[in-house]
């Protein structure tokens, strides 16, 4: 993992927010960023290898761990972590075009330039717009995982045994998780946060609409 490219990233995305902005980056990077990779992963290493089921039956461990883990959510984490910080890297690359585009024209009309944007990063107009579209596409996103996990993982939270009698079982097997404690509490914790983060997507942008 190159910290120097997060870190780069943390210095030009708070560059260009607001102070509730630097309050939800701050939470992603500390309390979500770096729980995933220092403890969530670890937790969830073990998920499949250690889904016992009480059978010999060929199959019937691989089907049931199938149909109650569709999705492993560490990929399902990795995937909206992925998705919700994208849209500040259009604010940066927003601000980098016109930062471009003053440059070129200034070198082509020389002293006839007159400045477009004396301050590229100042939300005005087009980027204005940007940032506030972020906000909301990035509050999008984490509602759509909170209920994406709501219906693959019921309230959240796993039991310690499940019952399968989908075939090739040969009957109704008790399969039992590993962790499922652990897990619970991680998956809270991330719940959590998710959460304050679309508060906080809301908070800005309505202090946006409001500031201007």
């Amino acid at each position: 993992m190159n910290w120097g490219v997060f870190e780069g990233l943390l210095t030009g995305v708070n560059k260009y927010s607001t102070a509730f902005g630097r309050v939800w980056l701050s939470v992603v990077f500390i309390f979500r960023l770096l729980v995933y990779l220092v403890a969530a992963e670890r937790v969830w290493s073990d998920d499949h290898k250690d889904f016992d089921c009480n059978t010999r039956q060929p199959g019937c461990t691989n089907v049931c761990f199938d149909h109650f883990f569709p999705v492993s959510h560490i990929r399902l984490w990795a995937l909206q972590l992925i998705l919700v910080t994208c849209p500040s890297l259009l604010v940066i690359m927003h601000v980098a075009y016109r930062e471009a585009r003053e440059q070129r024209l200034r070198e082509t009309k020389g002293d006839s330039y007159r400045c477009i944007y004396p301050n590229p990063g100042k939300k005005r107009g087009g980027l204005w717009w940007t940032y506030l579209l972020s906000l909301f596409f990035k509050a999008g996103v984490d509602v759509v995982f909170l209920y994406i996990f709501f219906r693959f993982y019921r309230n959240y939270t796993l039991p310690r045994v499940v019952k399968c009698e989908l075939p090739p079982c040969p009957n109704v097997v008790d399969c039992f998780i590993s962790r499922p404690t652990e897990k619970n509490i991680f998956t809270l914790f991330m719940v959590v946060t998710t959460c304050i983060c679309v508060v906080l997507n809301l908070i800005e942008a309505t202090y946006l609409i409001g500031k201007r």
